[in-house]
């Protein structure tokens, strides 16, 4: 049961990351932080519907990951629902067609074998 609530945490986060990413981009950049300009960005957030649902995917992220914590130490929870960080890395090359240096690929072959290790 520890590890279904770890693939819910991780396929939720990386979700909720991904579309809020992808959702969030398509406004373009932040340059207003006065006040109207921090309302503006806030009622982008409440009325667009990726920012919206990559919300929903992190708090459900964020429920199973409590769910993960009741069953399973710190120590194991934290390493495993690393998994994310492959995930998220995918789609960001695949997805949201970013540039992913051989640099970040050795840092997700690294937490591969990490994953590997607490697994066994």
């Amino acid at each position: 049961m520890t590890w279904l609530w770890v693939l819910v945490s991780v396929v939720s986060g990386t979700l909720g990351d991904v579309l809020g990413a992808k959702g969030m981009s398509e406004r373009g950049e932040m340059v207003d932080f006065g006040p109207l300009g921090v309302a503006r960005v806030l009622r982008y957030i409440a009325t667009h519907r990726l920012v919206l649902v990559g919300i929903g995917c992190n708090a459900i992220s964020f429920v199973s990951f409590l769910a993960v914590l009741s069953l399973a130490p710190l120590s194991f929870a934290v390493p495993a629902t690393a998994m994310n960080y492959i995930l998220k890395t995918l789609l960001a090359k695949w997805y949201l067609c970013e540039q992913v240096s051989w640099h970040r690929w050795a840092g997700v072959a690294l937490v591969a074998a990490g994953l590997v290790m607490i697994a066994f």
